[in-house]
């Protein structure tokens, strides 16, 4: 089952969509985003209205009051148990439990409201199980590889599903759900307009940033930005406390300063004063929108060879090393600097990875959908 990538629509649709995005409650759509999901998910929220897109986003409470957003787990939809149930002894986690009961209250409430498309960008099982319910169909990102959650919900649809309303945001995470569905591919995309070089000279200096948590392995790149005698300086929210004492902090010190959870300002002021971006994933990343904000910025990367790390870093733009080998990701640091023109790196984001790209590719698949026969007689009762 190979994949295919929609033909990019009109910058207008010339026609306007109401669209529902299910985002992730993990986290508040806000900044500082906590990781890409959120920042892409406000993204295209945002770029939809601009186009003239009626767009509601149902998303974790305290989230940006700008994209109007509904909140999914709001205290009406609270889960009140008996205490009978929470006596159980097969009762799940609290946290299981409360998100389980926020989506399917959502996904009960959107099978009688009227939308023409129903984006889910969450990371849940209920929007996908739930699906076949709704009368508006409903595109889903893969924003991960597989998991027995979001395979189990495929496998158990009485329905098929339908080729393009999965969209893997690479070809190697659409390659890794090849053996559950075949899968369209949209990349993800930055802001070229606020992502961008800045004026002034560049420091002979290392940049990380991102979640830091063990499969993003900050503690890696420190380790070889210092083999390659550069200084690092990386960003991001601490999302495992323990392994941040445990592993990045000893390593705090001459030539390595943690920055904190930035802002969007504030990184892209970090990312244009910085000379190369290390990217050091232990997972087989699905995107990495850090790498199109750097690439923005003329940031050449230095980075593992993981998930869809080659399909956005090619020579012009960054250096590849072997999976795990620091001594290999040191001489892609070195070379990155010293060999890769960052003009070239600029001119990769706009013309792969703008923003205008993935929403004109998702706004011609929204119309596609909109305007196609209902691909079920009747929906599934869930």
């Amino acid at each position: 089952m190979g994949a295919q990538q929609p033909s990019p629509g009109p910058s207008e649709a010339g026609r306007s969509l109401s669209i529902a995005i299910v985002a992730s409650t993990r986290f508040p759509i806000r900044e500082p985003f906590a990781g890409g999901l959120e920042a892409h998910t406000h993204l295209l929220a945002k770029s939809l209205r601009e186009r003239g897109h009626r767009v509601s986003v149902f998303a974790s409470d305290d989230s940006d009051p700008e994209l109007g957003y509904e909140p999914i787990c709001a205290p009406s939809r609270a889960l009140e148990l008996s205490d009978a149930a929470r006596e159980d002894v097969s009762m799940p986690a609290p946290r299981f439990l409360e998100e389980h009961h926020a989506y399917l209250t959502l996904m009960l409430d959107l099978r009688g409201r009227s939308f023409d498309i129903v984006h889910n960008n969450s990371l849940h099982y209920l929007p996908i199980a739930m699906a076949d319910a709704l009368r508006a169909p409903v595109v889903t990102s893969l924003h991960t590889p597989p998991t027995p959650w979001l395979e189990s919900a495929l496998r158990a649809r009485r329905s098929t599903p339908a080729a393009g309303r999965f969209v893997a945001v690479s070809h190697a995470t659409a390659r890794a759900w090849a053996g559950t569905l075949d899968a369209s591919v949209i990349h993800n995309g930055v802001d070229v307009d606020f992502w961008r070089p800045r004026a002034g000279e560049r420091l002979r200096q290392a940049v990380w940033s991102g979640r830091i948590v063990p499969e993003k392995a900050p503690h890696l790149a420190i380790d070889a930005a210092r083999r390659a005698g550069i200084p690092l300086e990386f960003a991001g929210p601490i999302g495992d406390t323990e392994y941040f004492r445990r592993a990045v902090e000893p390593r705090l010190g001459p030539g390595v300063n943690y920055a904190g959870h930035l802002d969007r300002a504030e990184l892209a002021e970090l990312l244009g004063r910085s000379s190369v971006f290390v990217f050091s994933p232990c997972w087989e990343e699905p995107f990495g929108l850090v790498l199109g904000e750097a690439l923005a910025c003329g940031l050449p990367v230095a980075a593992w060879r993981r998930g869809a790390v080659e399909e956005l870093i090619g020579h012009e733009c960054g250096r590849i090393a072997d999976p795990g080998d620091i001594d290999g990701l040191a001489s892609a640091i070195g070379s990155a600097v010293d060999e890769v023109d960052p003009q070239s790196c600029r001119e990769v984001a706009v013309q792969r990875l703008a923003s205008e790209r993935m929403v004109d590719q998702y706004e011609a698949l929204y119309l596609r959908l909109a305007d196609a026969p209902a691909p079920y007689a009747t929906p599934a009762v869930v």
